[in-house]
Protein backbone atom coordinates (compact mmCIF):
# COMPACT_ATOMS: atom_id res chain seq x y z
CA UNK A 1 0.00 0.00 0.00
CA UNK A 2 1.56 4.09 -0.79
CA UNK A 3 1.93 6.24 1.61
CA UNK A 4 -0.87 9.49 1.29
CA UNK A 5 1.57 12.89 1.17
CA UNK A 6 -0.02 15.99 1.31
CA UNK A 7 -3.32 17.44 2.75
CA UNK A 8 -6.83 16.22 1.57
CA UNK A 9 -9.17 18.48 0.32
CA UNK A 10 -11.25 19.10 3.46
CA UNK A 11 -8.32 19.44 5.23
CA UNK A 12 -7.69 22.29 3.16
CA UNK A 13 -11.12 24.08 3.18
CA UNK A 14 -11.04 23.81 7.02
CA UNK A 15 -7.68 25.93 7.19
CA UNK A 16 -9.43 28.15 4.20
CA UNK A 17 -12.50 28.69 7.04
CA UNK A 18 -10.14 28.87 9.69
CA UNK A 19 -8.44 32.29 7.77
CA UNK A 20 -11.99 33.62 6.41
CA UNK A 21 -12.81 34.09 9.96
CA UNK A 22 -10.44 35.78 11.25
CA UNK A 23 -10.17 38.40 8.11
CA UNK A 24 -13.81 39.03 9.07
CA UNK A 25 -12.73 39.73 12.77
CA UNK A 26 -9.96 42.14 11.67
CA UNK A 27 -10.75 43.95 8.78
CA UNK A 28 -13.52 46.14 10.62
CA UNK A 29 -11.03 46.73 13.21
CA UNK A 30 -8.57 47.23 10.24
CA UNK A 31 -11.11 50.15 9.08
CA UNK A 32 -11.98 51.46 12.38
CA UNK A 33 -8.26 52.05 13.47
CA UNK A 34 -8.16 53.96 10.17
CA UNK A 35 -10.57 56.75 10.53
CA UNK A 36 -9.28 57.31 13.73
CA UNK A 37 -5.95 58.02 12.53
CA UNK A 38 -7.38 60.14 9.97
CA UNK A 39 -9.35 61.66 12.34
CA UNK A 40 -6.00 62.40 14.93
CA UNK A 41 -4.33 63.67 11.44
CA UNK A 42 -7.20 66.42 10.33
CA UNK A 43 -7.43 67.62 14.35
CA UNK A 44 -3.31 68.03 14.03
CA UNK A 45 -3.53 69.74 10.70
CA UNK A 46 -6.71 72.46 11.71
CA UNK A 47 -4.01 72.94 15.24
CA UNK A 48 -1.04 73.67 12.50
CA UNK A 49 -3.72 75.94 10.44
CA UNK A 50 -4.31 77.79 13.28
CA UNK A 51 -0.95 78.61 14.22
CA UNK A 52 -0.05 78.95 10.39
CA UNK A 53 -3.06 81.80 10.62
CA UNK A 54 -1.56 83.46 13.40
CA UNK A 55 1.98 83.84 12.53
CA UNK A 56 0.49 84.93 9.03
CA UNK A 57 -1.81 87.97 11.13
CA UNK A 58 1.54 89.08 12.97
CA UNK A 59 3.76 88.99 9.87
CA UNK A 60 1.61 90.76 7.59
CA UNK A 61 -0.81 92.88 9.95
CA UNK A 62 -1.88 95.47 7.11
CA UNK A 63 -3.40 92.09 5.30
CA UNK A 64 -4.52 90.05 8.29
CA UNK A 65 -5.16 86.42 8.59
CA UNK A 66 -4.87 84.59 5.38
CA UNK A 67 -8.45 84.13 2.80
CA UNK A 68 -6.81 80.65 1.41
CA UNK A 69 -4.69 77.78 2.16
CA UNK A 70 -2.57 78.81 -1.22
CA UNK A 71 -1.91 81.77 0.48
CA UNK A 72 -0.08 80.00 3.57
CA UNK A 73 1.62 77.32 1.49
CA UNK A 74 4.91 78.09 -0.70
CA UNK A 75 4.88 78.94 -3.88
CA UNK A 76 3.59 76.69 -6.72
CA UNK A 77 6.09 73.94 -7.53
CA UNK A 78 9.12 75.33 -5.79
CA UNK A 79 10.08 74.76 -1.86
CA UNK A 80 10.31 77.46 1.38
CA UNK A 81 14.32 77.26 1.15
CA UNK A 82 15.84 80.71 1.19
CA UNK A 83 15.79 83.28 3.91
CA UNK A 84 13.12 86.03 3.00
CA UNK A 85 11.40 84.03 0.37
CA UNK A 86 8.11 84.39 2.21
CA UNK A 87 5.60 87.03 1.09
CA UNK A 88 1.72 87.56 1.69
CA UNK A 89 0.94 85.75 -1.20
CA UNK A 90 3.13 82.43 -0.36
CA UNK A 91 3.75 82.88 3.19
CA UNK A 92 5.40 79.43 3.61
CA UNK A 93 3.88 78.44 6.49
CA UNK A 94 2.42 75.11 5.53
CA UNK A 95 3.46 72.36 3.69
CA UNK A 96 2.07 71.72 -0.14
CA UNK A 97 0.49 68.94 1.11
CA UNK A 98 -1.80 70.80 3.72
CA UNK A 99 -1.88 73.69 0.94
CA UNK A 100 -3.72 71.53 -1.33
CA UNK A 101 -6.36 71.15 0.91
CA UNK A 102 -6.62 67.61 1.16
CA UNK A 103 -4.45 65.62 3.52
CA UNK A 104 -5.35 61.81 5.56
CA UNK A 105 -9.22 61.69 4.32
CA UNK A 106 -9.96 65.26 5.25
CA UNK A 107 -11.07 68.08 2.79
CA UNK A 108 -9.52 71.87 4.54
CA UNK A 109 -11.62 75.10 3.34
CA UNK A 110 -10.67 78.47 5.01
CA UNK A 111 -13.15 81.35 4.78
CA UNK A 112 -12.88 84.95 5.99
CA UNK A 113 -14.01 87.59 7.05
CA UNK A 114 -14.15 90.23 4.35
CA UNK A 115 -11.79 93.06 4.34
CA UNK A 116 -8.62 94.83 4.83
CA UNK A 117 -7.28 93.73 7.17
CA UNK A 118 -9.13 90.13 7.42
CA UNK A 119 -10.04 90.12 11.21
CA UNK A 120 -11.37 86.89 11.28
CA UNK A 121 -11.60 83.18 9.18
CA UNK A 122 -12.96 80.23 10.11
CA UNK A 123 -11.83 76.88 8.72
CA UNK A 124 -13.69 73.48 8.39
CA UNK A 125 -12.42 69.98 7.65
CA UNK A 126 -14.54 67.29 6.27
CA UNK A 127 -14.11 63.79 5.98
CA UNK A 128 -13.41 63.22 1.50
CA UNK A 129 -16.20 59.83 2.40
CA UNK A 130 -17.99 60.15 5.69
CA UNK A 131 -18.16 56.85 7.42
CA UNK A 132 -14.55 55.61 5.24
CA UNK A 133 -12.26 57.99 5.51
CA UNK A 134 -13.83 59.63 9.01
CA UNK A 135 -16.53 60.08 11.11
CA UNK A 136 -16.38 63.55 12.12
CA UNK A 137 -16.93 66.99 10.60
CA UNK A 138 -14.76 69.75 12.86
CA UNK A 139 -14.40 73.26 13.02
CA UNK A 140 -11.90 75.86 14.07
CA UNK A 141 -11.96 80.05 13.42
CA UNK A 142 -9.88 82.89 15.09
CA UNK A 143 -10.06 81.25 19.05
CA UNK A 144 -8.52 78.31 17.98
CA UNK A 145 -10.88 76.28 19.86
CA UNK A 146 -11.42 73.18 17.52
CA UNK A 147 -15.14 71.66 17.00
CA UNK A 148 -17.06 68.70 15.83
CA UNK A 149 -20.41 67.27 14.36
CA UNK A 150 -20.76 63.69 13.46
CA UNK A 151 -23.54 64.10 11.02
CA UNK A 152 -22.80 67.81 9.01
CA UNK A 153 -20.43 70.60 8.54
CA UNK A 154 -19.30 71.49 11.85
CA UNK A 155 -20.32 75.25 13.36
CA UNK A 156 -19.28 77.91 15.77
CA UNK A 157 -22.24 76.10 17.88
CA UNK A 158 -21.05 72.59 18.31
CA UNK A 159 -19.07 71.10 20.86
CA UNK A 160 -15.30 71.40 21.43
CA UNK A 161 -13.36 68.56 21.57
CA UNK A 162 -11.83 67.51 24.67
Amino acid sequence: MRKQRGFSLIELLIVIAIILIIAAIAIPNLMRSRMAANEASAVSSLRTINTAQIAYNATFPDTGYATTLTVLGPPSGSACLTAGSASSTDACLLDSVLQSGTKSGYNFVITALAGTPTTAYTVNSDPITPGSSGLRHLFSDTTGVIRYNATTAATVSDAPIQ
